[in-house]
């Protein structure tokens, strides 16, 4: 008995030990493979006969993690929120034969991403944000049955993005922005060349699908090969959708594509009816370009003041192939005279024709009645009077940086000089300028000062055009000694506002001229009564505004001291009882 109660003993702590055993096997078996049995937070995983699958649906997910389980077969995230698929994405699931990652927001593809997927047989990326798939990652696919791109961005199609795939059957582009493809990336697709290569669909061992609908095809000479290949195309390739439509151009929108017919594409070729045009001042001239192309060009005008004047442009469809240009001068002027150029390229080359512009001289009669032809100006460098515009394109603390444009029949050998002094001296800083440069900087005014800046042909004196005048600022708060501002005013009419042009036929009539200056005297006058009520409500403020009001001040000063100095020289005048017309006082009035 006791012998019997002994072996009983015995033999339960063998079973005990050995259950301890095979427990520390299966702890140590799980601590090694963790991943054989897990599945990721938010996901479900389920076991079929077609092995283990994993579905994410709508998570937060964000991005493809670095754990990931690795006896998958089939992988399906959506709509969680991815942006990117990195290299080796998914390289340690070996046996994946199908990843589905539809609706996310997937924008870059590493070319190495598909990495370590030999399995895989379907993927399925609709619905995302790719503008360009890298096509050699599919040298990781060579199994890729099913490859589903539906619902993404993709404008361009290489004509080798098909190589890497032989076993591909199934291929859907639909609703992208493809625009322009070649036949030549079906022709490299290796299932269809097998079967050109084979003859047909004897050799067929089962259909290709391929969808290519709702993509904004433009039918220009460019879509030809692949329009005639959607035209042949019959098993075993099979289209999803064989009504294909054109977007563009507006001629051929919303046809099918086998109610088009598409011509070769050429180099555009521009051509005028007359190149050499002289006319007079003030008449609207009209240019006209004929460009035959395919496909349709971009046109440009090219001449000398394009940066200054911008010209009317307008372009007329004449047939499918050819355009009419049209620039318009709608008064012709002496600094419009020059070579106007009408540019035209495609995709294959460009072309151009040149219109040269001239401007009749004007026809002066002899005592003898005998009549010559002479220049609008005088053909001497020293005299030639040119158009100039000038301007001040930029303004500093204490400089300004002054910007011009001339037209002269030599430009490359064409130099300047800047008059720039204070406005009523006569003493000017000269500067010379060489060829080439239309542009000065000028770092070290002084402040609340008025200045006159010309620009002219070397060695000429200043006129009319060639000068502006302005106003530098004040440092008047502490605000504005981070920020000092120079106001620039350019005088139009000598700071009489809106002065009519009557005022010039008024230089034998001094009333006229005080009757004027009086008018802005008095506008001044009336500017600081309206200051002072300000003031007794609170200082001005140191802002751009008291810029203004500071300019104004020095203005109205110095229209007084002129107004004074012409009553003086107006009463010696009559005191002496002078019967001559008064001297004409420059109080710069003319147009600068």
């Amino acid at each position: 008995m006791l012998c019997s109660n002994a072996s009983q003993g015995v033999s339960v702590k063998e079973m005990m030990a050995t259950l301890y055993s095979v427990l520390a096997i299966a702890w140590v078996f799980y601590q090694i493979t963790p991943a054989s049995t897990s599945c990721l937070p938010g996901c479900s995983c389920t076991n079929d006969n077609l092995g283990r699958s994993l579905l994410c649906m709508e998570t937060a997910m964000g991005r493809i993690p670095d754990n990931f389980p690795n006896d998958f077969s089939k992988i399906r995230i959506e709509n969680s929120h991815l942006t990117e698929l990195p290299r080796g994405s998914f390289s340690e699931v070996s046996a994946l034969a199908s990843l589905w990652l539809n609706f996310n927001e997937i924008t870059l593809m590493n070319i190495k991403s598909l990495d370590g997927l030999t399995h895989l047989t379907e993927l399925r990326l609709q619905g995302n944000k790719l503008r360009s798939v890298p096509w050699a990652a599919f040298q990781d696919t060579p199994n890729l049955n099913i490859l589903d791109l539906k619902l993404n961005r993709l404008d361009v199609l290489p004509e080798s993005a098909l190589r890497q795939l032989p076993g591909l059957t199934y291929l859907d582009l639909s609703f992208n922005q493809l625009t322009v493809i070649s036949r030549d990336v079906f022709l490299n697709w290796p299932l269809i060349n097998a079967q050109e290569r084979k003859g047909g669909k004897e050799a067929s061992s089962g259909e290709v699908v391929l969808a290519l609908h709702d993509n904004p095809w433009l039918c220009d000479c460019r879509l030809k090969g692949f329009v005639e290949f959607i035209k042949t195309v019959g098993p075993p390739l099979i289209l999803m959708n064989s009504y294909l439509t054109c977007t563009g151009p507006s001629s051929r929108a919303g046809k099918f594509f086998h109610e088009v017919s598409l011509k070769t594409c050429m180099k555009p070729e521009a051509t005028a009816s007359e190149t050499n045009r002289t006319v007079s001042l003030g008449d609207k001239v009209t240019l006209q370009c004929l460009v035959k192309a395919r496909p349709e060009p971009s046109v440009h005008w090219s001449y000398n003041l394009k940066i200054i004047k911008g010209f009317t442009v307008s372009e007329t469809r004449m047939d499918d192939e050819t355009i009419r240009s049209q620039l318009v001068i709608p008064s012709m002027h002496l600094e419009d005279r020059g070579v106007y150029t009408c540019f035209v390229n495609n995709f294959i080359g460009n072309s151009s024709v040149s219109f040269l512009i001239g401007i009749k001289s004007f026809n002066t009669s002899s005592s003898g009645g005998a009549a010559m032809s002479r220049p609008l100006f005088p053909l001497s460098s020293a005299d030639e009077n040119v158009y100039i515009d000038i301007r001040i394109s930029k303004q500093t603390v204490y400089g300004i940086t002054l910007e011009w444009y001339a037209v002269t029949d030599n430009p490359a050998e064409t130099w300047f000089t800047i008059h720039l002094g204070k406005y009523h001296s006569d003493k000017k800083e000269l500067t010379y300028i060489g060829p080439g440069i239309n542009t000065y900087s000028v770092n070290d005014l002084l402040p609340v000062t008025k200045y006159e800046v010309c620009v002219t042909l070397k060695n000429q004196t200043p006129r009319a055009g060639q000068c502006i005048v302005f106003l530098t600022g004040s440092d008047i708060s502490q605000l504005e000694q981070r920020e000092k501002f120079i106001h620039i005013i350019v005088i139009m009419c000598a700071m009489v506002l809106a002065v009519p042009v009557g005022m010039y036929a008024c230089t034998t009539d001094t009333r006229c001229k005080f009757s004027y200056l009086d008018r802005c005297t008095e506008q001044c006058k009336r500017r600081r009564r309206q200051e002072k009520t300000l003031r007794t409500n609170g200082e001005r403020q140191g802002t751009f505004d008291s810029l203004q009001a500071a300019s104004d001040e020095g203005l109205c000063r110095d229209s007084e001291e002129v107004m004074m100095k012409m009553r003086s020289s107006q009463d010696k005048n009559n005191h002496k009882g002078r019967a001559e017309d008064p001297p004409e006082t420059n109080i710069g009035a003319k147009l600068y």
